[in-house]
């Protein structure tokens, strides 16, 4: 069986694919390697999109010892002797290490001092953003560079280096299914080559059966696709959220946190234009919670369209925060006498039709402007009439 994912595995930055921001001719990362000048570094970015390749390249380049770890099963004792190694001698070797968001908090407190006096070159790799899994300490005498999903121009530049004939069909089966990832791609290739049969579309499909999407669990991917969906309910296109919930769904996403969102979304962005979306998405909370997956992919699906085809407004989020704001900055008012417990001259609304003119706050604020957007817009009629504006 060939190793596709050994054999074509770059070696130096020109063979890198989908990685140009870094790795072209005029690129800082490949600058500050061939000059010699590079610091510490974390790469990030979603699976198989080349990060221990980069390092090992850098490790070459720089002409610096390499050494491999993985966060999950790195001892402090073997850092220790590597350090110890290299103390007294003009040789600075490079650690990289995988998995890094998942370094704990004394593996980076040892790794500080030397980072500290550049005695190692320290490289990470993740595929979360480091900004939210590494302490500032790290951080700060760090550089962070991203790396992108191997888009498919690049995948079939690779897939031609391997010399493998195939039709158009499985062709675009195996990149289109490996979602960016090379060594999926590399790995599927690899397996359905084995079994000395022509490579079709139905081969393919035997070995993987569903396209490979990537998981929400990761940080970066779960903030992402969580965005991606409010923002498409928010602008109304229902394919777009169905789509983003599909993929949360099949990250792995609990359904729980999906039918929180929808909750806050029906109260920042439907609010008042349609008071019932809060009533439905509070049940398909609740639902959820009861029921699980596979089923509860229909309610959250019901309540994502619902919450599309609703008109929008944000008059609640708006009026709330203007009005903390205020408080905040020191706008405390007297309340009025008549609103208070046994206070004298209160009017009773309900004696006089339902409303009467009388003093709520002792000096006037403006926080709520209605929208003409559903029924807000009648509520903002309604109020107009009674206060005369």
């Amino acid at each position: 069986m060939a190793d596709f994912t050994y054999l074509l595995r770059p070696k130096t930055f020109d063979e890198v694919v989908g990685q140009e921001h870094l790795c072209a001719f005029d690129a800082p990362l490949r600058c500050l390697c061939e000059s010699g000048n590079l610091t510490h570094s974390f790469f990030y970015g979603p699976p198989g999109c080349g990060k221990t390749t980069l390092a090992r390249i850098i490790a070459q380049v720089m002409d610096l010892p390499f050494y491999e770890f993985n966060a999950t099963s790195l001892k402090i004792e073997e850092l220790r002797k590597i350090f110890n190694q290299y103390e007294n001698t003009l040789t600075k070797p490079l650690l990289f290490i995988d998995e890094v968001h998942r370094l704990a908090k004394n593996q980076q407190e040892v790794l500080l001092p030397v980072m500290e006096k550049n005695s190692v070159l320290v490289i990470g790799a993740s595929t979360e953003n480091p900004y939210f899994s590494l302490t500032a300490a790290m951080r700060s005498r760090s550089l962070l560079f991203e790396l992108q999903t191997i888009g498919v121009t690049s995948l079939e530049d690779l897939l031609g280096r391997t010399g493998i004939t195939m039709d158009d069909e499985a062709k675009e089966y195996l990149i289109v299914s490996s979602g960016g990832d090379a060594r999926a791609m590399l790995k599927l290739l690899e397996v359905a080559s084995a079994l000395e049969k022509p490579l079709t579309l139905e081969l393919l499909k035997s070995l993987r059966p569903s396209a490979q999407a990537q998981g929400s669990s990761e940080a970066g991917v779960h903030y992402d696709l969580a965005s991606a969906l409010i923002k498409s309910i928010r602008g109304s296109d229902a394919d777009a959220a169905i789509y983003y919930l599909a993929r949360l769904i099949e990250g792995g996403e609990p359904p729980e946190f999906i039918a929180r969102r929808l909750v806050i979304l029906s109260s920042e962005d439907v609010g008042n234009a349609n008071p019932q979306a809060l009533t439905l998405c509070t049940s398909a909370m609740v639902s959820v919670k009861q029921i699980g997956y596979p089923e509860s992919r229909i309610i959250l699906a019901q309540a994502v369209i619902y919450l599309c085809a609703s008109p929008k407004s944000n008059t609640a989020y708006n009026a709330i925060n203007s009005a903390l704001e205020a408080v905040r900055n020191g706008v405390i008012l007297e309340i009025p006498d008549c609103l208070r417990p046994r206070g004298a001259n209160y009017l009773y609304p309900h004696e006089y039709g339902g409303w009467v003119e009388q003093t709520y706050l002792s000096k006037p604020l403006k926080f709520v402007e209605y929208k003409n957007s559903g029924y807000e817009a009648k509520m903002g009629e309604w109020m107009a009439k009674v206060w005369g504006k």
